[in-house]
């Protein structure tokens, strides 16, 4: 497999996220439309783990933390072609070793993932609310 790259918190560019949400399965479920909303999201988030094949940004993990008690993993993108050579699983594994082994790391997964995250050792819960967006 290619010499993959990761790298903490490196700024990404607005144009890299938004190719690869298009190139992974997140597309659909962002809101693209919006280049400000999208620029929010990257200004916002905390702790941002980045893969790299070269200069090709070809996976991220972007989460909001206090690194002290929980971890929200907000986006979780591999690119289609790059899936399943366990790039997913190490973003997982530094987003939790940066935010720190004293949080707890949640994420809402998007239906057709729901499989993978057991695999890759996430618990489902059940005792979890949400109050969903409005626009």
């Amino acid at each position: 497999m290619q010499n993959i790259e990761y790298r903490i918190n490196q700024a990404i560019s607005i144009e890299q996220f938004i190719d690869l949400l298009n190139r992974s399965a997140l597309a659909a479920r962002r809101p693209l439309e919006s280049a400000e909303r999208i620029q929010r999201m990257l200004d916002h988030a905390n702790l941002t783990v980045t893969a790299w094949d070269g200069d090709k940004l070809v996976g991220v993990s972007r989460s909001l933390t206090d690194f002290s008690f929980c971890c929200y993993l907000s986006d979780l993108a591999v690119d289609k072609s790059y899936q399943h050579s366990g790039i997913g699983r190490e973003l997982i594994s530094r987003t939790r070793e940066a935010a720190g082994l004293e949080c707890t790391l949640l994420l809402l997964s998007a239906p057709a993932a729901m499989g993978y995250y057991p695999k890759v050792g996430f618990e489902k819960l059940e005792n979890a609310f949400a109050i969903k967006r409005e626009k």
